[in-house]
């Protein structure tokens, strides 16, 4: 429950970014959705060394080997760092980017702008998923949800302060947006060092910080690598639906945005299932416990399941609401915007269903640390039959927006089928052997 909530919590500090933008102006709510995709998916390619952290760690901690956990997180550490300033580079030239694969100059204008501040959150972005890694799989999972949940609330007052220039600060816009998400995951940094440091001296964490083990880094790196590859096939894919949904306009864009944000908030509760299925597996792969590993599976499946039947229901019959809550109620543009957002939501909520079950496979691979073979069945369903369904669902067969977001749904269909089979058919065999 805490790492479901402390990922709601995370999701609200950018939903809030969407939510004030959408009311601040629809020009700025397209460009924050263009730009925060291109954070995004340059962010979860390196969140895969943090993300191998955590079934690495268990299975340590499960074996009583604090050096390990020392050695595994610190090369976790390691690899985000240099991962974070490297990617920084091409942020530079995101308005260019842009509107050499078709953006409009305004959008590509202003995501650039935005990008120029936020790119600075990138590495302390990167070091908090390690923390989060190292002590979601020690189970200390309070002080991850009141660390982020802090950060949220602090998000709302700061970007109400200075995306629209209240309390006596300067009217930011979207400038604003990026200022508040960069300040509260500096200070989310600083909350997790001094827990770490504090509530778990057994581990000496930072003792030795910049001595190199080549061989724990490999492993980090070997686990981590398909982590990241996977996440980004994933994250590309809704990339480009972005970017496609470019091409259509800037209204279906920002629908689109106001979709994608919806669908992520119930999305960050089937993380939490599978990083907490991550943990148990690692925990159950040190102990060589098939049994544990079989039931913790099925549980956490199931789990998943069923919260995504009752999202899917909220979803259709709440749809327009949901929508509205996103767009000021004066915007000459709320009855298109309401118009596209509705269908985008209803496809959805069969979105909910496909796309729990593969994180949930995703999440019980790791833990067992199978991620090469997983990363390439999703990257395929993703890319191989995902995106070019979407492509001709929304153009060649004239479907549009509705048709772009069911050939999502056809990749993420796949990816949940074959993950499934991967992780039932092979991996927990492989792993209690």
């Amino acid at each position: 429950m805490p790492l479901i909530l402390s990922n709601l919590a995370q999701f609200a500090i950018h939903i809030t970014d969407t939510i004030m933008l959408g009311w601040y102006d629809v020009t700025a709510l397209a460009a924050s959705t263009i730009a925060g995709t291109m954070f995004f998916i340059t962010f979860i390619v390196g969140a895969g060394f943090a993300q191998a952290v955590t079934p690495l760690v268990a299975a340590a901690a499960e074996e009583n080997d604090d050096v390990q956990v020392r050695r595994v997180t610190r090369m976790g550490l390691w690899l985000s760092v240099f991962y974070g300033v490297a990617i920084t580079i091409p942020f530079f030239w995101t308005e260019k980017i842009l509107i050499a694969i078709g953006q409009d100059p305004a959008v590509a204008e202003l995501a650039q702008i935005y990008l120029w501040i936020a790119i600075w959150q990138m590495v302390p972005a990167l070091i908090v998923m390690v923390l989060k890694s190292f002590l979601a799989a020690l189970e200390h999972t309070a002080i991850i949800l009141w660390a982020t949940g802090g950060a949220a609330v602090l998000n709302i007052f700061v970007n109400y302060a200075l995306i629209f220039g209240n309390w006596g600060a300067p009217e930011l816009g979207i400038r604003g947006a990026a200022i508040a998400s960069l300040s509260v995951t500096a200070i989310s940094v600083l909350i997790l060092l001094i827990y770490t440091l504090r509530r778990l001296p057994q581990y000496q964490l930072f003792r030795n910080i910049w001595r190199s083990d080549r061989d724990v880094m490999a492993r980090v790196f070997r686990v981590g690598w398909p982590i990241g590859l996977t996440s980004l096939a994933e994250g590309g894919l809704f990339s480009a639906a972005a970017v496609m949904m470019g091409w259509i306009g800037p209204i279906p864009l920002a629908a689109h945005g106001i979709a994608i944000q919806l669908s992520g908030l119930t999305f960050m509760v089937h993380i939490g299932f599978s990083q907490a299925a991550t943990v148990r597996a690692g925990r159950a792969l040190g102990r060589k416990d098939e049994l544990a590993l079989r039931r913790g599976g099925k549980t956490a499946i199931a789990m998943s399941a069923c919260y995504a039947l009752a999202t899917s229901v909220v979803f259709v019959v709440f749809a327009e609401q949901l929508v509205g809550l996103f767009i000021d109620p004066d915007e000459p543009q709320r009855a298109a915007l309401l118009e596209v957002g509705v269908s985008l939501i209803i496809l959805s909520a069969v979105f909910q269903l496909v796309d729990g079950l593969q994180v949930m496979a995703l999440g019980l691979l790791r833990g067992v640390q199978d991620t090469a073979v997983p990363m390439i069945m999703a990257s395929f369903s993703y890319w191989g039959i995902g995106l070019p369904c979407s492509y001709v669902l929304a153009f060649p067969l004239g479907f549009g927006p509705a048709g772009l977001w069911a050939g999502l749904v056809v990749g993420l269909a796949l990816a949940a089928v074959t993950l499934s089979w991967r992780f039932w058919g092979y991996a927990v065999y492989r792993a209690t052997a």
